[in-house]
Order: C-alpha cells, then structure tokens, then sequence
C-alpha cells in the first residue's frame, strides 16, 4: 500500500499541475477557478469508487479498456483502448517541457534558455525517466517516494509561510458574475490535474494483492490531490493580484515571488519535483496498458516484451521516445510547435472521454446482478448507491464533453475541435486494423491459471476465443 498510495499521490504531480495549468486557468475562469476543479472533482472522487469495486472484480494491466471488454465487450474495448493511449500519451510531451524549463530556471536563475538547452535539458529527463521504468515496479515507486517526500516537506513549508505573510501580501477578492463557458473549458482542463491518481489500477498485475489494494491507493490520491488544490489555491489566488496569475507559464514562480522574494528555488525545487514524478507515473500508465495490449494483439505483440527487471522494455523505450520526438519537433521547429500544441491540449477532453467510458461500463456493470470476488460474501448483490453515483458521473463527464466541444474553440483556438473529431474517429480506423483482437487474457490475482477451458460464455462477444493466463509481473506493496 505505501508504494501504491505514493504512485497515486505522485502521479497527479499536485505542485505541476497547478504550475502548467494554473495560468491557463486562471485566464479562463479567473477567481471561479477553485470552483471549477471542484465541480469536476466531484465525478473524479466519485470515478475513484468506481475504479475500486472494479479492480476487485477485474484486476489487470489494461484496467479501463480490459475493464470495457469484460462489461461492453471485446469490440467496444477496442474503441477504448484507443482513448486510452490518446489520453495518456497526450499528456506526457506536456510534462517534459516544463521539467527541462523548471531545471534550467533552477540551475541558472538569470539565464534565458535557448530551444537547444532546452532540447538538451528535455532528452536529459526522458533519459533519467527511462532508468526507474526499465528498472521495474518497486525502483519505480522507491524513487517516487523520494521524490514525493520533497514535495510534501516544501508544501508544508510555503503553506506555513503564505499563512503568516497572509496579513501583509493579500489582495482584495472580487468575483463577480461566473464565466460560464470559462468554467467548462476550465472543468475540462483540470481535468488533466485531477488524473494520475489511477495508476494502481495499471499496477495491478504487479501487486502483492491485487484484488485488495489496488484501488484503495487511487482513492487516497484522489482526496490528497483535491486538498493540495484546497490548500494552495486559495493561498494564491488571495495573496496575488489576478493579472499576474492569468495566462503565467508558471503562477506558482509569481506567487513564490511575492512570498519569499529573492528566492525562487524555494518554489522551483518541489515543482521541479512533482514534474520529473508526474513524468515517468504518467509514462507508466501508458506503458502498462500498452503491454496488456500487446500480449492480447490491439498492438505488435513485441509491446508485450518484458526484460530481465520484468518491465515491458519496448512499450517503456516506445512511449519515452515518441514523448520525446514529439518535444523535439517543438522545440526545433516553430511552425510545428502550435500544430502539436494544438493536439496536445485536446489531452483534457480525452482524459475526460476516458472517464466517462469507465463511468459507463461501471454503470452497465453495476446494473446487472454480479458475485462478489471475495469468498466469504459469495451472493448475487447490487451497489445501489454506487450504480446511482455512477451514472450521474457518466452524465457529468458526458456533460463536459459536450461543453468543452462548444466554448472549447473560444478559448484555446477556432481548430480544436476539427483536431477532437479527427482523433476521435482515428479510434474507429485503430478498431478496425486491431480486428487481430480475439483474446481476453484474464489476471486472477493467485498463482495458478484458470484451466476450467472455454470461459466466453462471460461475456457479451460469445463468439469471440478468450484466452485465460496469468502475467504476474513484479511485487508491488
């Protein structure tokens, strides 16, 4: 649990994700900021539940799109499996950008960086992010830990700072009518500070218990992110003057200014931190999900390759160097950088498009009478409360879809949703090039296979083959 709790923790990298977004945020909705990541967070908490009840259920590497073919069936996992890996990957170019600029800024304050030591800096962090990944589960989460322990230390410290120079540095709080639309686009972008937390799910193959504590770890990510957010944010927003905080490429460094001036490291030192954590988590989500994929044929089987640390070698040097190409051409070419900072800021819808197909296999689930996994409580049962939450959490996320589609191109460009509806129907050409997909390999979580033989009476596709095998791969506590 202590290495699946820092996973989850670390891999919604609080501290980043309030110095990525914060800005953006803060130029969409101003002061409703708070409320906007709280009227998202409710179906995320809710979602952390739901990711849970299934992991007992249906432990496994793919989690949401395996959790999809158990449920919906083998063809609609396909789909998802696609808003999966556009989901995750994303999300990553986004990461290694900022941890090259965080360390440059750290090392050289006076220095402005030029495209090349920033390129320099970036290959640095893919490199150092592919050492703990290739290493395996557990070097992953104890270097996780470390890093997570600095940002937890620096966050007590500036919180206890920004509370006693309150009296001397506060600025007046207007609100003023809510920004509708400000508020979707925002709900929908910090949607990418919410996430992370599900990483034990993808980590379930790898756990002592599988179907015991995979999902508890999600849960404690979820509530500690939402009050790093609780904590900080107000502090921010009530301590500097709007104007600086909207459209900043890095709030956090404006407000560290005010709180402690002439120190910038004392900011710089924990975001640095949770960057180069959310970093490699985020790769691993991805990465754990790619090998389940490959060992089952949505992608080349070679994804499913595992080296002498049982990691998943080529889905691990795959994920880190396109992460990287992908900076490379920002970095070098300018007239690629807005085409790929296009794509990549679509990364909010599809997070949220992943959530609300979860949502919607959980609430399909959940409306069927089902087994509890566990032996001493063998009967049919309902989650009635869940199965409620559930839905009004795939109503919600459906919701701001829906919202961002329509004041998405208002607020990060007319483009937007040309770029949204091409990756979504590029899932439809993925689910038909991954028609090879016949087989479900089942994770049980003990030690033996199940060999009880033809098990696709289970599912909704009756007639596809489904493969039973277990694919432990490490020990994760």
């Amino acid at each position: 649990m202590r290495d699946l709790i820092a996973l989850s923790v670390s891999s919604v990298g609080p501290l980043f994700s309030i110095a990525a977004t914060g800005g953006v945020m803060a130029a969409n909705a101003g002061l409703w900021t708070l409320p906007s990541v709280a009227l998202i967070a409710i179906p995320f908490i809710v979602a952390a539940f739901v990711f849970r009840l299934l992991n007992r259920h249906f432990p496994h590497a793919g989690a949401s799109y395996h959790w999809s073919a158990r449920v919906l069936g083998i063809r609609a996992s396909r789909y998802q499996a696609w808003i999966l890996i556009i989901a995750y990957f994303t999300s990553i170019p986004p990461i290694i950008i900022p941890a090259a600029t965080y360390t440059l800024n750290l090392l050289f304050p006076s220095y402005s960086p030029s495209p090349l030591a920033e390129l320099g800096m970036s290959l640095f962090w893919s490199s150092f992010a592919l050492v703990p990944l290739l290493r395996g589960a557990r070097p992953t989460a104890k270097l996780t830990q470390v890093f997570l322990a600095i940002e937890l230390i620096s966050v007590a410290v500036i919180a206890t700072i920004a509370i006693a120079r309150w009296h001397s540095i506060s600025v007046p709080i207007h609100f003023g009518s809510p920004p509708i639309g400000g508020m979707i686009v925002t709900a929908v972008i910090a949607a990418t500070i919410l996430d992370g937390w599900e990483i034990d799910s993808y980590a379930s193959e790898e756990s002592v218990a599988p179907k015991a504590d995979p999902g508890k770890g999600g849960i404690i990510g979820a509530i500690m992110a939402l009050g790093f957010y609780a904590l900080i944010y107000p502090l921010m927003f009530g301590e500097t003057p709007l104007h600086l905080l909207a459209g900043a490429t890095n709030p956090m460094a404006v407000w560290g200014h005010r709180l402690v001036p002439g120190a910038p490291w004392l900011i710089l030192l924990p975001v640095l931190a949770s960057t180069a954590g959310g970093l490699w988590l985020t790769s691993f989500i991805l990465i754990r999900a790619l090998y389940a994929m490959g060992r089952e044929g949505l992608v080349p089987p070679s994804f499913s390759t595992l080296n002498k640390n049982q990691a998943p070698s080529v889905a691990t040097i795959v994920v880190v160097g396109a992460s990287f190409a992908i900076t490379a051409l920002q970095s070098l070419f300018s007239s690629l950088s807005s085409f790929f900072g296009l794509v990549l800021s679509a990364a909010g819808f599809f997070l949220v498009a992943e959530f609300f197909l979860d949502s919607l296999t959980a609430s399909v689930f959940l409306g069927r009478i089902h087994r509890s996994e566990s032996l001493e409580e063998n009967q049919p049962h309902r989650h009635r409360l869940l199965l409620l939450l559930s839905c009004l959490a795939c109503l919600s996320f459906f919701a701001f879809m829906v919202g961002f589609v329509i004041y998405g191109p208002s607020a990060i460009g007319s483009s937007i949703d040309y770029v949204i509806f091409a990756l979504l129907g590029g899932g439809f050409v993925f689910s038909f090039f991954a028609k090879r997909h016949k087989n479900i390999v089942i994770f049980h979580g003990d030690s033996e296979p199940d060999k009880s033989g033809d098990q696709s009476r289970k599912y909704p596709d009756k007639e596809e083959e489904v493969s039973v095998s277990l694919h432990s791969l490490g020990d994760i506590e």
